[in-house]
């Protein structure tokens, strides 16, 4: 066919493509993974918890503590939304046991009340998911956020009391807020849980957590929210924890901790201060039994445990939706003036301490998981 030939052709129809974009990214884990569902005024919420060895006795009240631990309405520097996340077990279990088959739960939504949200159906809220869902799918549930809700956590906390069934005994994962605003708790390398759940801030240093919940009280008055920090320490957990390359432990670690809503940053051993020190003082020399001095580099190397401490810090935003009126946009693009209604958390990082360890316990459990599987 020439050119000229060509060029006297008529032109081709247009196509039409209708895409249709799914919720992807439900699943966290790679040997052990955990699957969720669920929304924070919907029915219920719950997972599927996929690789779990056969065989492993679960304690279910051990569970059960834990979410105790996240639950709402658990004191008055919380939100006053009141669940009793009991745990339904679907299957995989049977006589206390896991099958070995998917590990299925479901938590009911008992206090749910989406007529809180009536008046943000079109309203966007300041430093919310409310838009970014929106132009993403073209629908979003208004009703507290929907799957953006931190209702969803209570998922993570079960998969986390389970996962760590898996790991050794003597591995203890534990965190506590060393941050409210301003005001900072000193550095403890072995925190004492008794002093931890001692207040419901959940700092362990008894006159910095009573300083914290002044503010978190006076916050609550002003209608305003204010942001934190959350430190977690694990030990002894195994030299060799991580993959070098793209699975690295802080990478692995930070991934999880980031899927948590409102947090804002991550950072092992000495962090962002690595970067105003010399190599002479930053690097951890070794002791004769071959663990390291100093533990500037969190308890990892080249992205493995190194059988010292893994020590991190999170650093959460303070939470959107406050009582204040703020300036925003609607769904026409108008701008107008919001005062948002409904129940939430003044300071998110109390809850948010079992969830923290939750995270750090799946993930561990996976790369635990992977290890082994790796020297069979």
């Amino acid at each position: 066919m020439t050119a000229a030939s060509e060029q006297r052709l008529p032109p081709r129809p247009l196509k039409w493509v209708v895409i249709f974009v799914s919720m992807a990214g439900n699943t966290l884990g790679k040997h052990l993974r955990l699957t969720t569902f669920g929304e924070s005024h919907g029915n219920s919420i719950g997972g599927i918890i996929d690789g779990l060895p056969a065989g492993v006795e679960i304690d279910t009240e051990a569970v059960a503590f834990e979410l105790s631990r996240r639950k709402p309405g658990q004191s008055k520097l919380t939100t006053a939304r009141r669940e009793s996340d009991e745990v339904e077990w679907l299957s995989g279990l049977w006589e206390g046991k896991t099958t070995g088959s998917p590990l299925a739960f479901r938590i009911a939504n008992k206090d749910a009340r989406p007529k809180d949200y009536g008046n943000m159906q079109d309203v966007y809220r300041p430093g919310h998911a409310d838009r970014t869902y929106q132009e993403k799918y073209g629908i979003r549930d208004p009703r507290g956020g929907g799957r953006s809700s931190a209702r969803e956590t209570a998922n993570w906390v079960v998969a986390g009391a389970i996962a760590g069934h898996l790991l050794p005994s003597e591995l203890k994962c534990i965190a506590y807020v060393d941050q409210v605003g301003t005001i900072y708790a000193p550095a403890l390398s072995t925190p004492d849980t008794t002093e931890i759940e001692a207040h419901p801030v959940r700092c362990p240093h008894a006159e910095t957590a009573q300083e914290m919940e002044a503010l978190i009280k006076a916050t609550m008055e002003k209608g305003d929210s204010v942001g934190g920090a959350i430190r977690c320490v694990v030990t002894a957990a195994p030299a060799g924890l991580g993959e070098p390359v793209f699975g690295k432990l802080p990478a692995r670690l930070g991934a999880a901790m980031f899927s948590l809503n409102a947090v804002k940053g991550v950072e092992f051993g000495s962090g962002f201060q690595a970067g105003s020190m010399f190599g002479s003082a930053h690097n951890d020399t070794y002791d004769a039994g071959g663990l390291p001095v100093s533990n500037h580099a969190g308890g990892s190397l080249g992205g493995l445990s190194t059988g010292a401490p893994i020590e991190f810090r999170v650093a959460f935003k303070p939470t959107s939706t406050i009582g204040q009126k703020q300036q925003t946009i609607d769904r026409s693009g108008q701008v107008v003036q919001l005062e948002a209604k409904g129940r939430h958390d003044p300071c998110v990082v109390p809850r948010a301490v079992p969830i923290v360890e939750a995270l750090t316990l799946f993930t561990l459990a996976d790369l635990y998981l992977i290890s082994k599987t790796d020297r069979l």
